[in-house]
This record gives structure tokens, sequence and C-alpha cells, in this order.
């Protein structure tokens, strides 16, 4: 028998562009997964930051707990800083891609950590109403919503497909990449390599979701994710034998169409491929 396909695990990024949390469950909101992109740094025009442009923002971490108003921001060999959630702070208008909308400025506090931490004015901002954003309108329908993903509320990724691209990588003589370069907040197991690529609905525990498009990725998987040290890989090879269009593909973006929790474990069925 095939096997059967689950979730294996579960990821946050508190901040857009700092290091994952890995949870064992997590609740599922229109926008997101609880806790997830919330937190972005601005430039001075408003426009997001992120490893594309500071790949140093790998080594930052960003402790989050679901019950805390507040998350510490640190990196080694630097001290923390911890920032409460802003309430009734001062807007500023943000953008991320096409996408403009404003968000609550976090304070001067933490704004010097992270001007001193990349040597550049930068602003943290937090998004308290992610329904101020919609969701890329060419895939998707009215009143969905994002954080400060780049587009879509979750990216999926399967480990078959990251088998198959780490033996494209080892016949070339190239080391095998992480899971970790593609930064995914749902990883699942039991899936052939690529089958993620003709889903349209999936329903991960009770939790139901339409795939949205394919994630088109770019120089952000070449970046270590612990120390933010840049390569080549897997880009060279994705370029190679990933490219669709004007996109080179790993991954699925996905939009819930109903809330829940999801748990690592949770069987994935395939409602419409």
């Amino acid at each position: 028998m095939p096997e059967k396909i689950r979730l294996a695990s579960i990821h946050i990024y508190p901040m857009k562009a700092a290091r994952a949390v890995d949870l064992g469950e997590s609740k599922v909101e229109p926008w997101g997964l609880d806790g997830d992109r919330r937190w972005m740094l601005a430039g001075q025009d408003g426009r997001f930051v992120s490893q594309r442009e500071e790949p140093a923002l790998a080594r930052v971490s960003v402790r989050y707990a679901p019950n805390d108003p507040a998350v510490t921001i640190s990196s080694h060999g630097r001290p923390s800083c911890r920032v409460a959630v802003p309430t009734g702070a001062e807007l500023m208008q943000v953008s991320v891609w096409g996408s403009t909308f404003v968000a609550e400025k976090a304070g001067p506090e933490a704004d010097r950590w992270f001007c001193d931490y990349l040597g550049r004015p930068v602003r943290l901002v937090y998004l308290g109403d992610p329904a101020r954003r919609p969701a890329d309108p060419d895939f998707s329908q009215p009143g969905d919503t994002v954080s400060f993903a780049d587009g879509f509320p979750l990216l999926l990724t399967s480990d078959g497909s990251l088998g198959e691209l780490g033996r494209w990588l080892s016949d070339e003589g190239d080391e095998p990449v992480p899971m970790t370069r593609f930064r995914p907040n749902v990883v699942v197991t039991g899936a052939p390599p690529w089958a993620e690529d003709g889903w349209r609905r999936i329903r991960i525990g009770t939790v139901p979701f339409r795939v949205a498009k394919p994630c088109g990725r770019c120089v952000v998987t070449t970046t270590d994710q612990v120390t933010g040290e840049r390569g080549q890989q897997p880009l060279r090879m994705l370029a190679k034998r990933r490219r669709f269009g004007q996109e080179l593909v790993f991954g699925q973006n996905l939009i819930p169409d109903a809330g829940g929790v999801i748990r690592v474990g949770d069987p994935v069925e395939i409602l419409d491929a």
C-alpha cells in the first residue's frame, strides 16, 4: 500500500526574514499560522527588508509565546531586546512587493537594535490587523488576507521533493540542502517527489486549504539559515530542473478555507488534484 501523507513539521517566522520557530501544533488563522510574520523590518521608504539584501537576518532569533504580548530579539554576541506588541502606536505606510498598507511602529529601542545590527536605518513594525492586507488578487478570492508573508498565508513543502532535489545535487557533486533553506510553514511526508505540483485543494487534519500557486524561489534559498553565508545552490539546480515560465519552483502556497488547529502527525488528504 502507498505510504499515507502526513504533516511532518510546522514552522512560523515571528519576524519576516528572521529565524524559524518550530512547533508541534498551530492555530490556523485566515491570514496564516498564529504568530507568523507579524513583525517586519522596513527601510526609510517603508519597503520591506529581507534576507535578499540582508542575509545577516538569518542569524536573528525572535522568541515568541502565544500568550506573551512581547517578543525577544537576539543574535549571537549581542544583548537581547524585548519588544512589546505596540498598542495605540503611530502608524506608518509599508510595502511588501506590490501591496501597500499601514503597520504599527514598534518603537525607538527596537529600531536602534536593528540599525546597529545592520548598520543602516531601519524600523521594526508590527501588523496589528492582518485583515488590512489582501492576498495576491491574481491567485486568491475576495476577502483572502495575509500577514507580512510575501504573498500568501502559508507555504507547503514536501520532504519527498527535497530528497529528489538532494539526489540531483549529489549527482553533480554538490551537498544536499536542508529544508530550512525554503522557509516553509508546513512540511509533508509520504508524498512522491513533486506530487504537490498537481494538488489543488488539500486538508491537513480538519483544516481545508486551497493551493494558490507554486512558490517561485529566490536568492534566499542559497543562504545558510544558521550562519547567513551565501552559496550558489540550490538555486542553480532549480534553474536547471524546476523552471516553470519565469519561476524556479519549490513548494506550494496555501490559503486556508477555514480555521482550526493543525498538529504534527496529522493526515494530509488530497481533495482535488
